[in-house]
């Protein structure tokens, strides 16, 4: 299993960005714990609800905040926004800071803290920020309008669980031109990359073995927005978006989970909207699977052997590393990736302006 010492990404060994923790349904005003990043958290539905996730140990006596409890008192634990522990009812805000020891009058310890980290709730996921300098958020979550939008079909994502596989393994398929014929029984008509900041874009177009029928061009514009969120817009006899997600959860192992939501013809969508939505659904968890049995089975690339008519690994590799080093570094590696990079050998897409 490697590591990110292995790959020489950078100072620090889990990256910054948002990223994955649960759905939106699997969190309650029940504590869930969670692994994630290299860490143990608890997320809790708070009775506003407010999704919060907090380092998951009492700086008490180290007792898990979300330990079961079958006594009466210590199942109901969380006050308003608040969560106390089971242990000895140490009362922690949102905030992640002690504000109420039921034993005790006299002012709280500073150290009686807990590292909060901001949530946001989107698409039905519940997305935390970390940073290891623990600064602000520096970038949005993207837009996928079309989840609220009354004409599309929403998804129940797929956890498709972990691999033993580091994250770049996953990221370097933004700039891989020549797997698509292999591993999906794609014809590509064009393919290219482009780098902004902290967006990579990948835009192709082909024949597809099992996602379009003989003759039918399926185009995509798969867009990471940071290290852990890619969303892809498919255009073809299907509007479609797939939504892929990796989050780590110890140095070189990644959690993955999958979901696409589809436009329907109905509004709201009826019960054959629905029926081709799940079709398509299984159609794409297919093929994603299939470069799921390549993660799981393939060896670390840790230098990857490049030819020139391969895909621009190199620059996404520069653009990957400015989340594992400090943010005041970022524009270093941005510089080093930033452009449009088209593979040799393949033609690029045609832009709106090309085309007028």
């Amino acid at each position: 299993m490697a590591t990110t010492k292995d790959y020489r990404l950078g100072e620090f060994t889990f990256p910054r960005g948002w990223f994955m923790a649960a759905t939106t349904a699997e969190i309650s005003r029940a504590p869930r714990a969670l692994r994630l990043l290299g860490r143990d958290l608890v997320a809790y539905r708070g009775e506003s609800g407010r999704a919060i996730v907090l380092d998951a140990y009492c700086p008490h006596m180290g007792a898990h905040l979300a330990a079961e409890q079958s006594s009466g008192e210590g199942a109901r634990r969380v006050e308003g926004d608040s969560i106390r522990c089971p242990y000895h009812a140490w009362r922690f805000g949102p905030d992640g800071r002690c504000n109420h020891v039921p034993y005790f009058d006299g002012p709280i310890p500073a150290a009686a803290k807990l590292r909060a980290f901001p949530v946001e709730e989107r698409y039905g996921c519940v997305f935390i920020w970390h940073d290891p300098e623990e600064g602000a958020p520096d970038y949005a979550l993207p837009d996928l309008p079309e989840w609220d939008d009354p004409h599309w079909v929403q998804c129940d994502y797929d956890d498709l669980g972990t691999i033993d596989v580091h994250p770049q393994e996953v990221v370097d398929n933004i700039a891989d031109t020549r797997h698509f014929g292999p591993i999906h029984g794609m014809k590509l008509a064009y393919f290219d990359d482009t780098f902004d900041g902290v967006v990579a874009r990948q835009r192709s177009g082909g024949g597809h073995e099992t996602m379009t029928s003989a003759d039918e061009l399926l185009e995509s514009d798969a867009v990471y927005t940071g290290p852990g969120i890619l969303v892809a817009r498919f255009g073809g006899e299907t509007d479609a978006v797939q939504i892929i997600l990796h989050t780590p959860i110890e140095d070189g192992r990644t959690h993955i989970w999958h979901g696409i939501i589809t436009r329907g013809q109905a509004t709201p969508p009826s019960e054959a909207d629905r029926a081709m939505h799940a079709a398509y659904h299984a159609t794409g968890l297919a093929a994603f699977s299939q470069d799921f049995a390549i993660w799981r089975t393939k060896a670390p690339a840790i230098d990857i052997l490049r030819l020139p008519t391969d895909g621009p690994f190199h620059r996404a590799r520069a653009w990957y590393r400015q989340f594992y080093n400090p943010r005041a570094e970022a524009a270093v590696y941005q510089q080093r990736a930033n452009g449009f990079y088209p593979t040799k050998g393949m033609p690029a897409h045609i832009t709106d302006e090309a085309a007028e």
